[in-house]
């Protein structure tokens, strides 16, 4: 008696629920104008799941065509781009696979037929032909990579000028030097050796997020200094810790006095650093605070620390500190506060701050202001909304509310008397229908005040009228280029947009060349938007976002991220925030954010880390002033503020990553590069994605798909580069002429910190990475500072 075939039911299912989730979702995405494919293959599948039901073998001639329409639609699509094609081919390819398993062809002829090899063999032969075709094709893809860019930077440029303001084998400020270049003179380490490194010493600070009431941005962000054979740093939690920093041991650890602890509206909980002021002129290393520490708080206050022992410096300000609410309006502890160190430039220490984003259009100023460095007593004050009143203001007066801030790290050039400060905007930052004219003049943009007298000297503008929160975010980096036969004191700044504009310091006249290109216009009722902003001769923005563009872990979440694509509004990069949801991209994370770059005043060059992820941004009418209309399940707990509710604007705003329903980016990686450029010609020299998703997916894939990073990079004399910002936790080093990645160590936490490098008292260059992640990435929590060495 012959036997009747048992169709392969559960697999029948499979794809007809298949064909039936693609059929529906593709007629949508196709009628929104998107592509037809997901509309036809479900079509074919759903075909294909019926056949495969009444157990007919044409169903693997249907499948087939699906596999080979598949392959062709996706290199038309992708190219020959690896990450692109597996998240097109990935469900086709593997139940393709399926149904050649024999447990599933049983199912489509007599048994009798099957034991005697009287089966029909010609579909199965059709379907793996085409799967194996489809495996040439993705073998091929792992050879080519469309995204690297091969090069060498080119040799110094005979003998550079030193700054002699730190000693080779320190790292006085945040950014090595008040220059900001992230570069060390060091050499010891070299590419032929950097693979010997190893832990010399590790420290535990015992300060670890995740306490009742902190904000979720609570995270390490700090780059310590090293003076003498001190290693100093900050904690989140405002400690500040002396180490030895030739073995790593205690030195003194001080917990600064908080005011309103518990009480405090904090966006952010972070220390970047300290700042460090020298023993003046006539006075001995010895003495009680000749040598001095300075620490901003996150209750709004300045603090000197004898450099010695830790101890406040008693005659700064009240009893070692310096309020910095003085004069100003819209008090509300925790609203403002100095996230960055302050930039000490001789007698006097300049400070700006952070105020809270996107909560209300009442806020605090965002007013430079200088002190003395030693007394506390305010020298000047240059408030963006009056910025020829650069005199202390008398007391009772209040600086400018919700004017730009400069919350980033300045820098500061002695000999010619400035100091430079990326500004920020005045919030809220998607909507600027009411801002003023210091606000269009000053946000978003490089200004140069007089160290002397707080004067402005030049201000130059990287967004106009910004509507995106694309804040100057990183130090300005200032060195020597040769322009032609002049050498030329330039001023180099990464921007969230991606222009790295490269300025004459002296007038902040572009020295590569800036045009201005049309920008999209808002359709929002009472807002403006620029018709055009700047473009540098030297930029990393991203090429448009196309639907080809959109990505996914399968077909589905793709097919999610194109409907979600074609439903926002983007038109571009500088596409206006709007009720039915902008594509912003980059988003407000930013190609470059608060760790900049690091440049080689003897090459002329930068090493960059340029970052790419799309936000949404989607404006929210608000019915009053009270309603919490954005927060949903995120609100506020304790003193923490309502972000993003702009109480007293007529929107709120929903701001978001653009990602798939499983929650991973919606474009296609790489989503994070280290990169070398000329600062002289603009040229890209070398580009390679940098970093794997280890530690953002769930399983620990080693996948080298390029992540981003937060926290800059350090290059130094001998040839090499170090990075730990990136999302995974690693801290790598890079040969700077090529950029390629030549040594790699595991951190116990993120190491989104920017790290640096010194000589020990043993002689040895050692390289400290602080590892205690990043509360809003979320990133492994840690409190480690590690520093590594070669062996002795």
């Amino acid at each position: 008696m012959v036997q009747a075939p048992r169709p392969p039911l559960l697999t029948g299912f499979v794809v007809l629920l298949s064909g039936i989730v693609l059929l529906a979702g593709g007629l949508w995405l196709a009628v929104i104008g998107g592509s037809w494919y997901y509309a036809g293959t479900g079509a074919l599948l759903l075909a294909t799941g019926v056949m495969l039901l009444r157990g007919q073998p044409s169903a693997l001639l249907l499948y087939a065509t699906v596999v080979a329409i598949t392959l062709l639609w996706s290199l038309w699509e992708a190219g020959l781009d690896w990450w692109p094609l597996a998240a097109r081919g990935d469900v086709i390819f593997v139940l393709g696979l399926w149904l050649l398993m024999p447990w599933v062809q049983r199912g489509l002829v007599h048994e009798d037929d099957w034991r005697r090899s009287r089966h029909p063999r010609g579909p199965a032969l059709l379907l793996g032909s085409v799967l194996a075709a489809f495996a040439l094709v993705a073998a091929g893809s792992w050879m080519h990579d469309p995204h690297e860019l091969a090069g060498t930077t080119p040799p110094a440029l005979g003998r550079t000028p030193q700054d002699h303001s730190v000693p080779d084998g320190e790292w006085h400020a945040w950014g090595g030097t008040n220059a900001g270049r992230r570069y060390s003179p060091l050499a010891q380490l070299t590419p032929e050796n950097v693979e010997r490194l190893q832990v010399a010493w590790q420290y535990r600070t015992g300060d670890v997020r995740g306490r009742p009431g902190e904000p979720v941005e609570t995270t390490y962000e700090v780059t310590p200094l090293k003076i003498g054979n001190r290693l100093l740093l900050c904690t989140p939690h405002q400690v500040v810790i002396a180490l030895d920093a030739t073995t790593g041991s205690a030195l003194w650890r001080r917990a600064m006095p908080i005011q309103g602890l518990g009480t405090l509206a904090l966006q952010h909980q972070t220390c970047r650093g300290l700042s460090y002021r020298p023993p003046p002129a006539g006075s001995a290393a010895s003495d009680f605070c000749a040598a001095r520490l300075y620490m901003p708080t996150i209750d709004g206050r300045v603090h000197a620390l004898d450099l010695a022992s830790g101890r406040p410096c008693e005659n700064f300000g009240a009893g070692g500190s310096i309020d910095l609410w003085d004069r100003m309006p819209h008090r509300r502890p925790g609203g403002y506060y100095s996230t960055s160190p302050v930039a000490v430039a001789g007698d006097r220490i300049v400070v700006g701050g952070t105020v809270l984003d996107n909560v209300s259009v009442a806020e605090p100023s965002g007013v430079i202001r200088a002190f003395d460095a030693e007394t506390g007593a305010l020298l000047w004050n240059w408030d963006p909304g009056r910025p020829d009143q650069t005199e202390p203001l008398p007391p009772g007066q209040h600086y400018t509310p919700s004017s730009p801030n400069s919350w980033s790290v300045a820098a500061v050039d002695e000999a010619l008397g400035l100091i430079y400060l990326p500004m920020g905007n005045q919030p809220p930052d998607q909507w600027g229908a009411k801002r003023g004219a210091a606000s269009e003049r000053f946000a978003s943009s490089v200004v140069a005040l007089e160290l002397a007298t707080g004067r402005l000297r030049w201000v130059f503008q990287t967004v106009h009228h910004d509507l995106w929160d694309y804040d100057v975010p990183a130090q300005p980096s200032l060195l020597e280029l040769s322009v032609g036969a002049s050498t030329v004191p330039a001023l180099v700044q990464a921007t969230k947009q991606g222009e790295i504009f490269v300025l004459d310091r002296r007038s902040g006249q572009p020295l590569l060349p800036v045009s201005e290109l049309p920008a999209p216009r808002t359709t929002m009722p009472g807002e403006r938007s620029a018709p055009t902003q700047p473009k540098s001769g030297l930029s990393f923005d991203p090429r448009p976002l196309t639907e080809h563009d959109m990505w996914g872990a399968t077909m589905f979440d793709q097919l999610a991220c194109r409907i979600a694509f074609r439903r926002l509004r983007y038109e571009g990069r500088f596409t206006p925030p709007s009720l039915q949801g902008s594509l912003v991209y980059p988003g407000n994370f930013g190609v470059f954010n608060w760790g900049g770059i690091a440049v080689d005043p003897a090459r002329q060059t930068a090493f960059t880390t340029p970052a790419y992820l799309a936000f949404v941004s989607q404006l929210v009418a608000r019915p009053d002033d009270r309603a919490l209309v954005v927060q949903g399940e995120e609100r506020p707990h304790d003193s923490l503020p309502a972000l993003n509710e702009n109480f007293g604007a007529p929107y709120a705003v929903r701001l978001s990553p653009f990602t798939s329903p499983l929650g991973i980016p919606c474009q296609a990686p790489p989503w994070g590069y280290v990169a070398g450029v000329d600062l002289v010609s603009g040229h890209r020299i070398w580009q390679h994605r940098n970093g794997t998703v280890r530690d953002l997916s769930p399983l620990p894939l080693p996948f080298r798909m390029g992540v981003p990073s937060l926290g800059g990079p350090v290059l130094t004399a001998g040839g090499l580069a170090f990075l730990s910002g990136t999302l995974d936790d690693y801290v790598r080093g890079y040969e700077a002429s090529t950029g390629r990645e030549i040594w790699r160590a595991r951190l116990p936490a993120g190491g989104q910190a920017t790290p640096m490098t010194y000589l020990g008292a043993d002689g040895r260059q050692y390289l400290v990475v602080v590892a205690g992640g990043h509360g809003s990435l979320g990133t492994r929590a840690g409190d480690h500072v590690i520093a590594y060495a070669l062996p002795r």
